[in-house]
Parts: structure tokens; C-alpha cells; sequence
């Protein structure tokens, strides 16, 4: 004979608490859409403005300096094939999604980082809670990000910098924890403050491990912007989930190739920005 189990209303519980939050907190949610919107609506005009030729040359002058002639070459092949392609404004609204929800996680997670290096019940605390959001699916966070903030950018700039998060962190409080013992203790011998320690010894010396975990931020962010098209999202996803409904997989095709050149660009670069720091 069958034990009937109640069944846990999980489900019902995670409702009830965003209930709750969207509902006590609304002012709170408005304030941040409105600040967000308009962070996304300026950088996105900014860059609009230039003209494409234009942003292609800054872009090539910014790889020739980090990286060389070859990526700058790259660079500008691979902009002008999606200038061609008509699909210059949304790989603009991309990059943009891409630059804010990077920024705003790096602004969370460095500081959490360092927290949880330099305290180690943080840090037993902080690293489940990296596991558990590093699994959970990415879909899964565009469904919170709707009753926040409703249907668009900011929902997607509000799920792409939790989603993207956690290797920043990650990295931050690796790179810190890695700085060898030995040099900590000579700074202890020189009389270090904490925070001189902090600043003058470990996040230099930590700098090239905390720009892999911010490329890796910026490649999470890329792909959660692309998925994000699903909840109205502007960009190269959009373009992609348009050419889905539409059933036209050369058009999907063409903005697949489109994340593909910004993806290997953002990428380079800031592989690059890594070699040159630790260099």
C-alpha cells in the first residue's frame, strides 16, 4: 500500500514571496527600472549617435592597443560584416545590455568577493549559494525578473547580472586567497594595515585572476542577453527568437553569427586587458 506524502508547496511559497516583495516594494522596483532604463537609453543613444564608421575605428584602435594589429583587423572585418548585414542597431542594443549588467555585477561581486576572501565563515556561507545559482538553469531567472520589473530591458539586465555573477565572485576570492603566504607576512613585518595589505598587496597580485572571472561574467551576460529576447529583450536575441517565429533560419542564422563576432571580440579583449596586467 501506497504512503500518500503531502506534497511541499515549494512553488506556492516562492509565489507568495514575490507577491509580497513586488507588492510591499513596488517603489523600491519602479525607482531601479526608471534608473536602469534610463542608463540603457543613454549608453544606447550615445553609441547610436556615432556613426558606424566611426565606432568600427574606435573599437580597432582599442584591440591594436590591448592586443595587436591582428585583432584589430578582426575587429573591423567582423563589425563591417554586421553593418552589412543590416544588423548594426541590435548588435548596439546587445553590447549595451552586455556593458550595463556587466558593470552592475562586477559592483556587486567584487566587494562580496573580497568579503568572502578575507573571512572564511563568508566564505562557507557565499560558495553554496554560487553553486546553487551556477545550476539553476538560466531560464529559470527571467521568471522573478517579470513581476519586478515587467516585460523588457530592465527584467533582462536584472536577470543577465544574476545569472552572470557568481565567476566574478568566484574569481575575486580565488585570486585573493591565492597570494602567497609568504608575502602576506612580510607585509604583516612592515607594519601593513589590513586595508593597505588589501590594496597594495593582494588585489594587485590577484588582478589577472579577477579579470578571467569578469571575462567570464561578460560571456554569461552575452548569452543571458540572447535568451533574454524571450521577454521582450532588444538586440541580437530578439533578432534571433523574430527569425524562430518567423521560420526563416537563414535570418536566425545570420544573427547567430552576428553574437558570435561580439562574443569572440568582447572576449579577445579582455583576454587581452589579462596578459597585459599581469605582464
Amino acid at each position: 500500500m501506497a504512503i500518500d506524502i503531502p506534497r511541499i508547496p515549494l512553488g506556492d511559497w516562492i509565489e507568495s514571496g514575490l507577491t509580497y516583495l513586488t507588492t510591499e516594494y513596488s517603489v523600491v522596483t519602479r525607482s531601479i527600472s526608471r534608473l536602469t532604463q534610463t542608463g540603457i537609453n543613454g549608453l544606447n543613444d550615445g553609441l547610436m549617435w556615432l556613426p558606424e564608421w566611426v565606432l568600427m575605428a574606435l573599437i580597432a584602435l582599442l584591440c591594436w592597443r590591448l592586443a595587436g594589429t591582428r585583432l584589430a583587423i578582426g575587429a573591423i572585418a567582423g563589425l563591417a560584416l554586421i553593418w552589412n548585414l543590416g544588423l548594426w542597431d541590435p548588435m548596439i542594443k546587445s553590447l549595451t545590455l552586455v556593458v550595463i549588467a556587466t558593470l552592475v555585477a562586477v559592483v556587486i561581486a567584487l566587494p562580496v568577493g573580497v568579503a568572502a576572501a578575507l573571512s572564511e565563515r563568508l566564505y562557507r556561507v557565499i560558495m553554496p549559494i554560487l553553486d546553487f545559482m551556477q545550476t539553476m538553469p538560466a531560464f529559470v531567472y527571467l521568471i522573478p525578473a517579470i513581476p519586478f520589473f515587467g516585460i523588457g530591458s530592465v527584467s533582462a539586465i536584472f536577470a543577465t547580472v544574476i545569472f552572470s555573477m557568481p565567476p566574478a565572485i568566484r574569481f575575486t576570492t580565488l585570486g585573493i586567497r591565492q597570494v602567497p603566504k609568504e608575502l602576506i607576512e612580510a607585509a604583516d613585518a612592515f607594519g601593513s594595515t589590513r586595508s593597505q595589505k588589501l590594496f597594495k598587496v593582494q588585489l594587485p597580485l590577484s588582478l589577472p585572476t579577477i579579470m578571467a572571472g569578469i571575462n567570464q561574467t561578460i560571456m554569461l551576460a552575452l548569452s543571458m542577453v540572447v535568451i533574454a529576447a524571450m521577454i521582450g529583450a532588444d538586440g541580437l536575441g530578439n533578432e534571433v527568437w523574430r527569425a524562430i517565429q518567423r521560420l526563416r533560419p537563414g535570418d536566425g542564422f545570420e544573427a547567430g553569427i552576428a553574437v558570435v563576432i561580439l562574443a569572440m571580440l568582447l572576449d579577445r579583449l579582455t583576454q587581452s586587458f589579462r596578459k597585459e596586467r599581469k605582464q
